[in-house]
């Protein structure tokens, strides 16, 4: 007997591309790469657009709030703070007078690019979701928030 036949699915698929894991990466990687295409030309990675929008809604985040915010290790938030910085797209204090965290802001040019990009990458959303209704939008939404619950708790 095979390992997979001694354990039942946790709902009926007739194989993995029917798992709804499967295809949440399926779609993800869809994304990402439509993201990658489309920030490209605006000379932005996904975590950089990711971290610009972060910060455009919560300015002042230090580099800890900023990588738990775009679901990314702080050294990997490090890397991209430092292209963004070297990039003239954001602001980050070399000291600070309390506590340990450096408070990053926008430049007018981080604004300027995030602004470029951000148009792009609704696009590529309105895309993914023309086909789906808002009530239907509205409850996919929630779905998926219930099923990250469900793994995080």
């Amino acid at each position: 007997m095979k390992d997979r036949e001694s354990v039942s699915p946790p709902h009926p698929a007739r194989d993995v591309t029917e798992h709804v894991g499967y295809r949440l990466k399926r779609a993800a990687a869809a994304l990402r790469g439509a993201m990658d295409k489309a920030l490209r030309e605006q000379d932005l990675t996904v975590p950089q657009y990711s971290c610009l929008e972060f910060l455009d809604e919560h300015p002042g985040l230090s580099n800890a709030d900023l990588a738990r915010g775009t679901f990314v290790t702080r050294q990997s938030a490090n890397v991209v703070l430092r292209g963004l910085k070297d990039a003239g797209l954001i602001t980050r204090a070399d000291s600070t007078d309390h506590g340990r965290a450096l408070p990053i802001h926008l430049t007018e040019a981080g604004q300027q690019r995030l602004h470029a990009a951000r148009g792009a990458v609704y696009a590529i959303e309105e895309r993914m979701i023309r086909s789906i209704s808002a009530r239907r939008l509205t409850a996919l939404l929630a779905d998926l928030d219930s099923m990250t619950e469900a793994l995080d708790g």
